[in-house]
């Protein structure tokens, strides 16, 4: 096998898609990189960890992070970095280590990329990583009792767009019926999480979470990563908006 040889592997039938984005697995392509040269080897890169005595894997970037991985394949080094993601593909806030586990594996079947094998998956051939959605959008005021916000949103999504004059908040999320498809619970995930910045204050937000207590608990019976997302995304703005009332 000659590094141009990578090239003209075929992971097709290796890859798995989740929520619209195309993965391959890091035992697949390591195995095919020691077929092609047993002396392949990887490396994470490790950082002071500010005690002054131990390491991590990771670079902090504010409340985020960074791996890095180097990849060695007949005798090349390639270095690759990635952010620690959550399934939508979105930075971490205080990632915990499966996350960090998880975004080294990632990083280094991206560095594997580097040298030919799979790269095509990344290059929007055939199998690209992520999946071209054309998605008819439309314009709406978002009105609570403390904010008025314009956003983009699907033409398809229905939700309220004015708080009651007693109340706070925007009336619930509309859903779809039956089982929810993993499309389904995504789009159901991001729209609450779009949402979230449009309360600015706490009962705004509290009274937000209340009126679409029925679609979270339903997202969290059949989709918890997706809930779980979502209620980080909830607890991180309240500590945002408590520190904004302490000050």
């Amino acid at each position: 096998m000659t590094p141009a040889g990578l090239l003209m592997i075929n992971f097709n039938d290796k890859t798995e898609k989740k929520n619209g984005m195309t993965y391959l697995s890091w035992a697949w392509a390591w195995t095919e990189v020691l077929k092609a040269d047993p002396a392949a080897n990887f490396e994470v890169k490790m950082f002071p960890d500010g005690t002054g005595i131990g390491m991590t894997p990771v670079m902090s970037v504010g409340d985020t992070a960074m791996v890095w991985v180097t990849c060695t394949v007949f005798g090349k080094a390639m270095t690759c970095q990635l952010p620690v993601l959550d399934f939508r593909n979105k930075p971490i806030s205080h990632p915990n280590a499966m996350d960090v586990n998880t975004a080294i594996m990632r990083c280094l079947v991206k560095a594997i990329a580097l040298h030919g094998l799979g790269l095509y998956i990344y290059s929007g051939e055939d199998t690209p990583l992520e999946d071209t959605k054309v998605v008819d959008t439309k314009t709406i005021t978002v009105t609570t009792p403390t904010a008025s916000v314009e956003m983009n949103v699907p033409a398809d999504l229905t939700i309220a767009t004015k708080a009651p004059a007693e109340g706070a908040s925007v009336a619930a999320v509309a859903a779809p019926r039956g089982d929810w498809t993993d499309d389904d619970a995504a789009k159901i995930g991001d729209t609450m999480m779009a949402f979230i910045s449009v309360h600015r204050d706490l009962p705004d937000l509290n009274s937000y979470w209340k009126k679409n207590q029925v679609v979270l608990d339903k997202l969290k019976a059949s989709h918890p990563e997706i809930y779980a997302a979502v209620r980080n995304g909830f607890a991180d703005y309240k500590k945002t908006l408590q520190t904004k009332e302490t000050k």
